[in-house]
């Protein structure tokens, strides 16, 4: 499954993605990535899965492309 970083995020990770083992859903990622990254817990984060946000736990597949980035605002 590939995860990507964007914007402040990747300082973060210091890297802008990651090739993961299915996860079963999104919970389940976030745990796995905020082990690795302890900071990524504390940021403020907006999920992206296949292209779409997301603000619930939501069922992933191997397949599935997910999005992690900073919050943005338009104007």
């Amino acid at each position: 499954m590939e995860v990507l970083f964007f914007g402040q995020v990747t300082d973060i990770t210091n890297t802008s993605s990651l090739l993961v083992d299915t996860c079963e859903d999104l919970d389940g990622l976030k745990y796995l990535l905020f082990s690795q990254f302890p900071n990524l817990a504390d940021a403020k984060l907006l999920i992206a899965v296949d292209n779409k946000i997301v603000h619930e736990n939501i069922s992933l597949n191997e397949n599935s492309k997910i999005s992690f980035m900073s919050p943005y605002s338009g104007g």
